[in-house]
């Protein structure tokens, strides 16, 4: 079988114009834990994550990705994935002055996307107060806000998903695990879901006719239950925070989820459960919408505001009909 070269999704560098106001939502309604600041960045994790950060929060002049991050799964498999990015052409060189992490080597997916892979940690120390009693928790649970536990997956919006997918796949061996397509184009990608570990997917590609490169759709954290989503739903609503879509629950991947946007205006979803796939040599699986591949009870509509990525966009009008074709399959 081949070599694992990536062992997880890191973090994820998102965008804000609104630099403040998101810090106060991520970890007063999230609950994440603030763990240093840099420049104009601010590094944020969940209760339950044992590195120093997974989201890295950004002023900017608007909604948008900076970068996403994935941890190589050894010292020599760093060295082996550059290798193959640099074989790729895809290569932008080496980044050495990170925040929390070692030297990370840095290169562009298909849809445009910046991305970098790393080896080298800093692991987060708590301090006396919040030592957990449990020896296998970064920290002790003192929940706060919807208490997210860990990052658990990002989508990203792209021209071709399935060209992304399988460049993903034979480059950095990702697996492709699930795809949706629109009914009556059955050949047209327009959904698809990558992982380099045992969830259903760390990585999200859903199509996007702007034109424009390196968008995002959303980053999205993880609860241990669906009755922890549940209860999420009503922090928000106390927060007046507007849910978006859900609570409810993917076809593809199996998740429950829930949808709302921060006020920099990037969409955040929370997860709970989802199957667990190990399977080195999977056939990745095809959907279509009425299989229920993102609304797995087959009761729910999706609003069109789902389709929006970041930074937003002005479609022409036959690309907006297009878009309005595609809803409904994202997740």
């Amino acid at each position: 079988m081949a070599e694992r070269l990536l062992s997880q999704l890191a973090h994820v560098e998102i965008l804000t114009p609104s630099p403040d106001e998101s810090l106060r939502f991520f970890t007063d309604v999230l609950g994440l834990e603030e763990s240093g600041r840099s420049g104009e960045s601010v590094y944020l994790r969940g209760w339950g994550e044992f590195f120093h950060h997974s989201l890295q929060l950004t002023a900017a002049d608007g909604p948008g990705l900076g970068h996403i991050a994935w941890r190589s799964d050894g010292p020599e498999q760093l060295d082996r994935a550059v290798a193959k990015l640099e074989a790729a052409g895809a290569g932008e060189g080496w980044f050495e002055d990170a925040v929390g992490h070692g030297p990370a080597y840095r290169y562009r997916s298909p849809g445009g996307h910046l991305h970098e892979v790393f080896w080298e940690v800093e692991r987060y120390s708590p301090p006396p107060e919040l030592v957990s009693p449990f020896p296998n928790r970064p920290q002790r649970y003192v929940p706060r806000g919807a208490a997210a536990r860990c990052l658990d997956h990002v989508t990203v919006a792209t021209a071709d998903p399935e060209t992304d997918a399988n460049w993903l796949a034979e480059t950095l061996r990702h697996r492709y695990m699930e795809y949706t397509v629109i009914p009556d184009r059955p050949d047209f990608v327009v959904f698809a879901m990558t992982t380099v570990c045992e969830r259903g997917h760390d990585l999200g590609l859903v199509w996007d006719p702007s034109g424009v490169p390196a968008r995002i759709n959303h980053v999205a954290y993880f609860v241990d239950q669906r009755e922890e989503l549940l209860r999420a739903a009503d922090v928000l609503l106390n927060a007046d925070v507007a849910i978006e879509f859900g609570p409810g629950k993917h076809g593809m991947g199996e998740q429950d989820y829930l949808y709302f946007r921060e006020p920099g205006g990037m969409r955040v979803e929370l997860n709970a459960g989802g199957y667990r796939n190990y399977e080195p040599d999977w056939t990745t699986v095809r959907f279509e919408p009425q299989a229920g591949s993102n609304v797995f009870y087959r009761n729910l509509g999706m609003p069109h505001s789902m389709f929006e990525s970041f930074p937003p966009v002005e479609f022409k009008p036959e690309d907006a009909q297009d878009a309005k074709a595609a809803t409904g399959l994202f997740q």
